[in-house]
């Protein structure tokens, strides 16, 4: 595949576990993982430990500098489930902000 790029659902707790695999799964040379770690079918909002957690899991498996934190999906509406309300989105995405932030910390300390 020539993306540079995979994106993998990894929030829900259908999917929370996934990361494992790469344990076990080499991520191809020069390819960057972009986990989702805040859900789009859900109006809970992740506490940014829980977000940086996640960010961790992947990081200490693929390596620190092949992660890039992303949302499960978009927040258009499905056949399953009804769009998210604006301020739900942007306050998952604050909370993927501090999370980062705090996976980032944690990750590149000296």
């Amino acid at each position: 595949m020539k993306a540079q790029a995979y994106s993998v659902e990894a929030a829900t707790p259908r999917h929370s576990y996934e990361w494992r695999v790469w344990e076990d799964v080499k991520l191809p040379e020069g390819k960057v993982l972009i986990p989702g770690v805040i859900a789009h079918t859900t109006a809970v909002v992740e506490h940014p430990e829980t977000v940086a957690e996640r960010i961790i899991n992947f990081a200490r498996v693929v390596g620190r500098e092949r992660v890039m934190a992303g949302a499960d999906c978009g927040f258009a509406q499905g056949a399953m489930y009804q769009r998210q309300h604006p301020t739900v989105m942007w306050a998952k995405f604050e909370a993927l902000v501090q999370g980062a932030r705090l996976a980032s910390e944690r990750l590149w300390r000296s």
